[in-house]
């Protein structure tokens, strides 16, 4: 059973970065054919795919976030991160990290989220 864990700070100042970190456990992210992404939810709408880092390190961003995301991870401890940087009220979210699932493309396992707020 493969699961899955956010964790960081719930509040995070304007113009400042938000740093969230995922632990993976029962799988390794560096297994194929797996991607592990971030994804999420401003109060109100629908979910929002942020970008994702693949088995072999790779990543892809959405357009509208690329120059504001950074996804990287840290194999020793089979966890993955993301940085926003400069954020703004709108980036309050609950953010969410996924498996997709290289057979289907579809998401498999999620975290159970985590509320950040953008506040000063």
């Amino acid at each position: 059973q493969v699961r899955l864990q956010e964790s960081g700070p719930g509040l995070v100042k304007p113009s400042q970065t938000l740093s969230l970190t995922c632990t993976v456990s029962g799988g390794s992210i560096t297994s194929s054919p797996y991607a592990w992404s971030w994804i999420r939810q401003p109060p109100g709408k629908g979910l929002e795919w942020m970008g994702l880092i693949r088995d072999d390190g790779s990543t892809a961003y959405t357009p509208s976030l690329k120059s504001r995301t950074s996804i990287s991870r840290d194999t020793s401890k089979n966890q993955f991160s993301l940085q926003l940087s400069s954020v703004t009220p709108e980036d309050t979210a609950v953010y969410y990290c996924a498996r997709r699932n290289g057979f289907y493309f579809g998401y498999d396992y999620w975290g159970q989220g985590t509320q950040v707020t953008v506040s000063s």
